[in-house]
């Protein structure tokens, strides 16, 4: 099939938000979709390619002779990220890019997984017309390489050429530093000035960045990552993932730091996270901790869950088979993921091929006997379970009678490098898989027609991420969704519940930001993240998160001594603020102390002394603009929920500035005046920290002298306090990184 010339729009006058200028939707792109979402509405379709373009918009663009950018693109796990990466790689070939290079996986058969999946997603064994594609996969530095390259490249700038004969070299390669060292060798030696590049990082958060960051050294993956970046003048960098946390955490001058962001959407069948976990939900059993096998709790035999897990898992192929395999309907699928260590996945297929053996040999038996009886009720009772769930299901007399063939037509596989080597399946050689692993499949790999998991392991070290990641029953499965069963260990179940929220709340920030146009450096990093999580791994972060709720705490800043030009920026804020605001003295205050007598202001609205006076409001130290941007997050998702927040200001001694003593950092030990006694009992002044309304926001505005060693240092230094009412807790995690 012949493609359109390569075009470029010419930048109209206002382009959209982030973007650097309008790529052309061509036939290679429009090809690609239209094969991939067949079966899909126009308006999924044209959502998809809207997608592509908005992504490659924001690259460097193919006539720019230099330069550089980075970009992360979110979506949620089995959403499609490949999909979309695939259409923004032909999207980039219809506007002329070069060269592409896709680093995928971190083993063989992730790489072949994703080698596969963009010959056919890309045509490129499609030899009908010329060649539109030049796949190299793993190339080694060699003459042969380096003509043939750069011959494919030299063709983009002849004219005789004709554009649709001109082929994009596309580079694959395993996420390893001797396939990484090998490639770079060779893009030194190609003259790539002028050749517009797209270089996709599939699971960019995993392997790519560097580990040794605080110890102020580069990871070897890392280092070969920056040195294939270096090799190419003009190209942009795509960070795939479904955890963006640790990419958005790492140093925002680091070389792998996203500039821009993009947020997937998934189509209308996708499964994820809040469709299995977010309420009550059927499809979703427990496994009891007497049930999974440890050092500590040895088991000799299958447990229970186990063995319903197999009965649902077998009536679902058995219903497959029924409706009769095809395009819509090719495997059935479960997956067995207990720890990472070998010899437990050797035990688990060992428990699955035996008890195959032992079902099918009861089954063999007359009709009638006890033991055949006993097991057809078992399965009788799992049929009660899928009945609750699946509509149309057949009648469980025709899946019994299928059983005997849902046994031979399901293959078990233990999935693992204990041979020296992850197998890779072959889907096409059996209807119903087993698959036992452990880490091989925690992360881009995919299951074809999974419907069974059973996950007898707890979250681990409680990396949000790496559990996320796990979560390979998440895809596009709403058609046979009541065959899906999802068995976890308490602890793991909690984890994946906490994580929905996480994930939400994430990717509502990242639209905005996207949304907006900004680049991800001017983003506050901050997420709503239960404590029983960490974010990622830590030793990818060279600057420390906090973590905190302030529901039914006060905030304040612990530095109070800061450069004399933000301490002027303060003041003039705080004047400029209290003057659109009509206080008034406290009921009491009279009968008080000059320095106890404030004046206050309700029913003020919080969006409004967020704008006027907290976000101008300028902190220095590391630890409190930290805690600051917690409160804020804060703030703000109360305000997400309900926008008619109120707020309460105390204006503290108008009258009386106080006095507080200061260490070398400018770090005062208290700021609240404490509470005064009466002889009698009982107190004549309750706190500084008493002022506060129990159901609204209340900031405080204090005005400090502040000295060291005796001496005032700073006259009428402003320093506001926070206080957040009990509805507004969540736990959040907060970073500052200094700019």
């Amino acid at each position: 099939m012949a493609i359109d010339p390569a075009v470029v729009i010419p930048v109209p006058e206002i382009l959209p938000p982030g973007a650097n200028w309008q790529p052309a939707v061509g036939e290679e792109a429009r090809d690609l979709v239209a094969r991939k979402l067949a079966h899909e509405s126009q308006e999924t379709r044209d959502a998809l390619l809207e997608s592509a373009a908005s992504i490659l918009s924001k690259s460097v663009g193919p006539q720019a002779n230099d330069g550089r950018e980075t970009g992360l693109v979110v979506g949620y796990v089995q959403s499609g990220k490949t999909l979309s990466f695939s259409t923004v790689m032909a999207l980039a070939r219809d506007n002329g890019f070069q060269l592409v290079i896709v680093v995928a996986g971190i083993s063989k058969p992730l790489l072949n997984q994703s080698t596969q999946r963009l010959r056919r997603d890309l045509r490129i064994d499609d030899v009908d017309g010329p060649l539109r594609w030049k796949l190299y996969t793993n190339p080694t530095d060699n003459e042969n390489n380096r003509r043939h390259i750069q011959q494919t490249l030299q063709d983009w700038r002849d004219p005789d050429v004709a554009p649709s004969e001109r082929a994009t070299v596309l580079v694959t390669v395993m996420k390893q530093y001797r396939h990484l060292r090998a490639l770079v060798t060779l893009l030194q030696h190609l003259d790539l000035v002028g050749v517009p590049t797209l270089i996709v990082d599939d699971e960019a958060d995993q392997a790519s960045l560097n580990t040794l960051v605080a110890r102020g050294r580069q990871s070897t993956t890392y280092r070969r990552l920056l040195e294939m970046r270096d090799a190419i003048p003009n190209h942009t960098y795509l960070q795939y993932t479904a955890t963006p946390q640790a990419p958005l955490l790492i140093n925002i001058i680091d070389a792998l730091s996203p500039g821009f962001v993009e947020v997937l959407e998934p189509g209308a069948d996708y499964t994820g996270g809040r469709m299995f976990f977010d309420g009550d939900n059927r499809l979703i059993e427990v496994i009891d901790p007497q049930d999974i096998s440890t050092d500590a709790n040895p088991l000799t035999d299958p447990p229970e869950p186990l063995l319903a897990a197999l009965r649902i898992f077998l009536l679902g192929v058995a219903a497959g088979q029924a409706e009769g395999r095809s395009a819509r309907n090719p495997n059935r699928s479960m997956l067995v993921h207990p720890s990472q260590r070998t010899n437990s996945h050797a035990e688990y297929r060992q428990w699955i091929g035996d008890v195959f053996d032992e079902w099918q040999r009861i089954l063999g038996l007359p009709d009638g006997d006890a033991d055949r009886n006993d097991l057809v009720e078992d399965f009788q009772s799992a049929y009660d379970s899928l009945a609750g769930t699946v509509e149309n299901l057949p009648p469980f007399a025709e899946l019994s009678r299928r059983l005997p063939r849902a046994f031979r037509d399901t293959k078990i596989e233990e999935v693992n490098a204990r041979g020296r080597q992850t197998p890779i399946i072959d889907w096409s050689q059996s209807y119903g898989w087993i698959l036992v692993g452990g880490q091989a499949m925690d992360r881009g790999f995919t299951v074809e027609g999974l419907t069974v998991t059973y996950m007898p392991r707890g979250p681990g070290v409680g990396n949000a991420d790496t559990v996320q990641q796990r979560g390979r029953f998440f895809g596009y499965k709403r058609r046979y969704l009541g065959f899906c069963r999802v068995y976890l260990e308490l602890d793991a179940l909690t984890a994946f519940q906490e994580y929905v929220e996480h994930e939400e709340f994430m990717r509502r920030q990242l639209q905005e930001i996207q949304r907006s146009g900004r680049p991800l450096r001017d983003w506050k990093r901050a997420f709503v993240l239960s404590p029983d999580l960490q974010p990622c791994r830590r030793n990818v972060l060279q600057h420390e998160y906090a973590r905190g709720d302030y529901a039914r705490r006060w905030f304040y800043p612990g530095v109070a001594l800061a450069p004399t030009e933000v301490i002027d920026a303060n003041r003039n804020a705080v004047q400029a603020f209290l003057a659109t605001i009509p206080l008034a003295a406290e009921p009491d205050a009279e009968d008080r102390e000059l320095a106890q007598r404030h004046l206050t202001c309700r029913g003020l609205s919080l969006a409004q002394v967020i704008a006027d006076l907290i976000v101008p409001f300028r902190v220095t130290g590391a630890n409190d603009t930290r805690e600051l941007i917690g409160v804020m997050l804060q703030l703000s998702e109360a305000l997400r929920t309900n926008d008619a927040e109120g707020c309460s200001v105390y204006h503290m001694s108008p009258d009386y500035p106080r006095q507080r003593a200061t260490d070398e950092n400018g770090r005062i030990n208290e700021l609240f005046q404490g509470p005064t006694r009466i002889a009698a009992g009982g107190y004549s002044y309750p706190g500084d920290s008493a002022f506060h309304d129990e159901d609204v926001v209340t900031v405080q505005i204090h005005s400090l002298n502040l000295r060291q060693e005796g001496l005032v240092v700073a006259e009428r230094v402003p320093v506001i306090a926070i206080w957040l009412p009990a509805h507004f807790a969540i736990d959040w995690i907060a970073q500052h990184q200094p700019t």
